[in-house]
């Protein structure tokens, strides 16, 4: 409403202003037209810089800044052939127009290419190319997870944490969902965005960007990353590969996870509550904090008991990570 309200203060403004000018100039009506054409192409110019990313609006300046220089150097090369021709300022606003649009077309589009020099390695792109900071997009998946909140909370994420309509959507008919467990998935992802829009350490921004020719969720977000620039924070494994094959920069948060499991090696010795038995005769099984799985051989007899054991190896699996250990060091208690 009150971009409403300043828009047709704006308008009034203009008219006001091309029809004074066009008085004086015995024109008033082609006065009003100018007005209202300038401020026609002002509002279509501020609507159209806010859905651009700050990336985007710097690389467009630096192609409209080029655009220009060359210009004027053709003008510059152009003036001493045509002389003092009348037709030089027609010809030099005209190379102004067409270079700078040009520019910034050619910019925007290549943007990617443009910043992506040799001396930005592979870790300094996860730092969003130097000085930017890339838009991190949300899907559904790791909004119901919850973990971003904390993330976030802890200062982890940098840029605009973006947030479409169409996810908004998707996790309100989740939470509609006439099966409870859907329901509650539904209503928690919704809680979590209310957790992330209270933090001051991270700027949410909900757009209205959408495709209304794709109907899968996952596409929207790939179309949606690969056109502002932007990550895709999921925990959707074919999502991620999806994006990956497209060209879009994929933050997952379960791999996030993994990495930050602590490094167990053969010989440590940990303590370990046995909840249950192994699938092989006289395994017992436990779980550490994380949730990885802990498997300890004749462990079976102390079942319900908190012990001390040694590890033996550890297998990375695509599920996760197992601890193979022996009993070692003796029961601590039950």
């Amino acid at each position: 409403m009150l971009a409403f309200m300043i828009r047709s203060v704006l308008i009034i403004l203009f008219l006001l202003a091309g029809y004074l000018i066009g008085l004086s100039f015995q024109n008033p009506v082609i006065g009003l037209l100018c007005g209202g054409l300038a401020s026609i192409f002002l509002i279509w110019l501020e609507v159209s810089l806010s859905r651009l990313n700050i990336r985007s609006v710097v690389v467009g300046l630096f192609g409209l800044v080029c655009g220009l220089i060359l210009a004027n150097l053709l003008i510059f090369s152009f003036g001493d052939i045509l002389g003092g021709s009348p037709l030089l300022p027609f010809i030099g606003l005209h190379l102004n127009i067409i270079f700078a649009y040009l520019g910034i077309l050619t910019a925007i589009k290549n943007q990617e290419s443009l910043f992506n020099f040799s001396v930005l390695s592979s870790k300094s792109r996860s730092r969003d190319a130097g000085f930017f900071k890339k838009d991190k997009i949300l899907d559904t998946s790791v909004i119901i997870d919850g973990r971003i909140a904390e993330i976030c909370e802890i200062g982890f994420i940098e840029g605009n944490l973006i947030i479409p309509r169409f996810v908004l959507r998707e996790l309100q008919y989740i939470a509609d969902s006439s099966d409870s467990l859907r329901r509650n998935r539904g209503r928690r992802g919704l809680d979590v965005l209310n957790k992330i829009q209270k933090n001051i350490n991270v700027n949410v921004v909900i757009t209205d960007e959408d495709f209304p020719e794709t109907k899968d969720v996952d596409i929207k977000l790939i179309k949606l990353g690969k056109k502002r620039g932007a990550e895709v924070v999921t925990n959707d494994y074919n999502l991620n590969k999806i994006a990956e094959l497209e060209g879009v920069d994929v933050l997952n948060i379960n791999e996030l996870s993994e990495k930050l499991k602590p490094v167990v090696l053969p010989g440590e010795q940990m303590n370990v509550h046995i909840i249950k038995e192994g699938k092989e005769p006289g395994q017992g099984v436990a779980y550490l904090d994380d949730g990885t799985m802990v498997v300890i051989e004749n462990g079976r007899s102390y079942l319900g008991q908190k012990i001390k054991v040694c590890v033996s190896s550890v297998l990375q699996t695509t599920a996760g990570r197992m601890i193979f250990t022996k009993v070692g060091g003796g029961v601590n208690g039950s």
